[in-house]
This record gives C-alpha cells, structure tokens and sequence, in this order.
C-alpha cells in the first residue's frame, strides 16, 4: 500500500506516513480534511457491543490538525546520500557521467579539512574517480568545475525526492509547492497518472 502525505491544517505539506498512523489520526479525530482521488477503506475489529465492523475510510492527502510545519520551516531538511543522489539526478558535478546510487559519491566542494560545513550548499555527487582527482582541495587548486550549482531542496522537494512511489494525486499537490528552479521538475517529466489497478 503506498505511502499516505500528511499536511498540516493549512495544508503545507508536511511527512509521509503509513497507512497505520493515518488510522490513529482518524481515530483521535485529529483528522480536519482530506484530499486527493485516490481513496482508501481500512477495516477493523468487530465492535463487541454491536457487533459491526469498524470501518475508517481515508485519502492519499490528510490535514491533520495543528501547524506541524510552522516548527520545521526554518530547519533545513536531513542531508544524506541517498536524497542528494536524486536532487542531483545521479548525474556527476564534475564529469556528468550518471550512473547507480551504489556507485557514487559525497563530495564537499570546499573539503571539510578546509573548514568546509557538511551541508546541502557544499555537497554534491560525484563519481569516485572525480572524487579520487578532486581529493581532499579545493576546486581553485584542480582545474575542476561545477557543472550544476547545490541547493537546498524545498520541503515538498524533499519529500518527493524520499519517496520512489508517490500517486498522482500527491505528486500533483507537491510539486504546487516546488519551485521553477528544482531539478525535481526534471524527476517528475515521465510520471504518469495511474490506473486503479496501480494505486494498491
């Protein structure tokens, strides 16, 4: 079952989360609205005093209340290799080569033994031989250069670059919130709206 998107009440995209979680949101009536096409019936348990089946029917996209975001929006999001990989299209900042999550690299443009911060404005991906070539310098000292510019991926950005399976009605709502410049643009260009059969 796919991942569920979770906004908060004044619908800034917030976290994905299981199908599990949004059952407790509803449950606890922090549930204020949904959205979204594609929606899903979760069943439980018998109820012992009447006997029916409890029944809580949810969207792909779920506000729950509160301002969740509001805490986070100044706090840039988790760097690690597998989200720059994909901010980067896996593609070298050196060479251009592109190639398999497994075989590339961090690299810090300013090398962090030069004071460089580990950050999403001084990485980038690289293939090991670039890696290898740049080493531990600067890039005034190689003769290399940038082929792209980093940046600090969007929060909705961030979330599409997470998740590898996101519906098109999610995907539709994120990228409202992903700006002209995001190479995430270029991630999305082949998505295709599902059919039912894909959905679940």
């Amino acid at each position: 079952m796919s991942l569920i998107l979770q906004i908060d009440s004044h619908g800034q995209p917030n976290k994905w989360i299981s199908w599990q979680d949004a059952a407790v949101y509803h449950a606890k009536g922090l549930v204020t609205w949904t959205l979204g096409h594609c929606e899903m019936t979760l069943r439980g348990g018998d109820n012992r005093i009447t006997g029916e089946q409890s029944i809580i029917k949810t969207s792909s996209i779920i506000a729950v209340k509160g301002d969740a975001v509001s805490k986070k929006r100044n706090r840039h999001p988790t760097l690690n290799n597998r989200e720059l990989f994909r901010r980067d299209r896996y593609m070298c900042a050196y060479c251009g080569i592109i190639s398999t999550e497994h075989k590339l690299t961090r690299d810090h443009i300013v090398p962090k033994s030069k004071g460089g911060a580990n950050t999403w404005m001084n990485v980038v991906t690289c293939c090991p031989k670039c890696n290898q070539k740049k080493d531990d310098r600067p890039l005034s000292e190689t003769g290399m250069e940038l082929l792209y510019a980093p940046y600090v991926p969007s929060r909705a950005e961030y979330l599409l670059l997470q998740n590898r399976n996101v519906l098109y009605d999610q995907m539709e709502f994120l990228l409202a919130f992903v700006p002209e410049y995001s190479r995430a643009w270029e991630y999305t260009k082949d998505y295709k709206k599902p059919t039912q059969m894909d959905l679940y």
